[in-house]
């Protein structure tokens, strides 16, 4: 059996990886074997960590996206499909675009042998779409984030359980939410119905000039920190207020939040925490009330519109006011270099 590719783009905490979480327990559900593959400009995701916690077997592909490490893109699906998996949800990093003619089309061209591509999804966030597009707003993250609508094959409405206001996209969007559940099944009927086809609106002449601008106007920081608290304390005692004093120092600095996606575990419990941008109350998944313990291990992933240095500062601050002694395992921090494709199928549609 040739495996389905699902790919969910749409940008930096628009819902990808709930969506895929979702859409993979109700998949599995049916009795569908189901992995995960993310991707990302370092390596050490909560993305990863949260999918295999959930028993999903899931691989990353890290130091580029997917556009830029093609070639580990299709090892790693490939990977996967030989474990058995009949369906891999696949999410490129959410400052990226032009996915269609640097990944879909040469997919299609060469791998169609091997993979079953389903038509690329875009998922919106309307508040967030909301923030990209105010007059106070940078302009160049308003276009990234106009190239990656135009690409999509399908436009969904990512949280409308939330009820936001929704933007007029000037094409048809479904609406769901992998929180309630709600047009989840709709959506994977469609994506795998074979009605739509994938890889169709190539973005042509794409100025990657200023796509590397856009992109480099966000700092990136990845860091995985090992806790030995001074008492017991639960998961969520510890990672509730270091995101909150992480939020306070970026929003002090200037630092304007696209995406922090925070990762707790101990040897019994798991919480995760994100938000995407300042001052949000956050999202939080796994046990809230699970028991305390002194020795915990952090993930944490970081994308802001700021300085490097500034995200590291703030950071590194955050984790020594914790009520505990703390090992940084690692802790990278850079803006993202500009990308290069290693394969691009020219031409323009849609």
């Amino acid at each position: 059996m040739i495996p389905w590719i699902i790919p969910v783009g749409g940008f930096l905490g628009s819902g990808k990886t709930s969506l895929m979480l979702d859409a993979g327990r109700r998949l599995r559900g049916r009795g569908v074997n189901i992995a995960i593959l993310t991707n990302d400009q370092a390596d050490g995701l909560v993305d990863t960590v949260t999918a295999r916690r959930q028993n999903f077997d899931a691989s990353e592909v890290a130091g580029a996206c997917f556009c830029c490490a093609f070639t580990k893109f299709v090892d790693a699906a490939a990977g996967l499909a030989a474990r058995g998996a009949e369906v891999i949800l696949a999410e490129p990093v959410g400052s990226c675009t032009d996915i269609a003619a640097t990944v879909l089309a040469p997919l299609l061209q060469d791998f169609s042998h091997a993979f079953r591509l389903a038509p690329y999804t875009v998922l919106v966030d309307a508040s967030q779409y909301a923030r990209v597009h105010a007059p106070e707003a940078d302009p160049e993250v308003a276009w990234l984030y106009g190239r990656q609508i135009s690409e999509a094959d399908l436009l969904a409405f990512s949280k409308c359980d939330l009820a936001d206001p929704l933007p007029e996209l000037h094409a048809p969007a479904l609406r769901l939410s992998a929180r309630s559940g709600a047009g989840v099944d709709e959506w994977l009927e469609e994506v795998l119905s074979g009605r739509t086809a994938p890889g169709t609106r190539l973005l042509g002449d794409l100025d990657y000039d200023r796509y590397a601008r856009a992109e480099a106007l966000l700092a990136w920081l990845n860091a995985s920190v090992l806790l030995r608290t001074k008492k017991p304390l639960s998961p969520a005692q510890l990672l509730g207020p270091l995101v909150d004093d992480l939020d306070a120092r970026l929003t002090r600095q200037g630092a304007q939040i696209a995406h922090l996606k925070t990762w707790i575990e101990s040897s019994q419990a798991w919480l995760r925490v994100s938000m995407t941008h300042n001052g949000q109350d956050p999202a939080v998944e796994g046990d809230r009330l699970a028991s305390s313990a002194r020795d915990y291990r952090v993930v944490l992933n970081l994308r802001a519109v700021g300085e490097p240095g500034t995200l590291r500062t703030c950071v590194e601050q955050a984790l020594s006011a914790l009520p505990a002694a703390t090992v940084i395992e690692r802790l990278d921090c850079f803006r993202p270099l500009p990308p290069k494709p290693e394969r691009r199928v020219t031409g323009h549609s849609g």
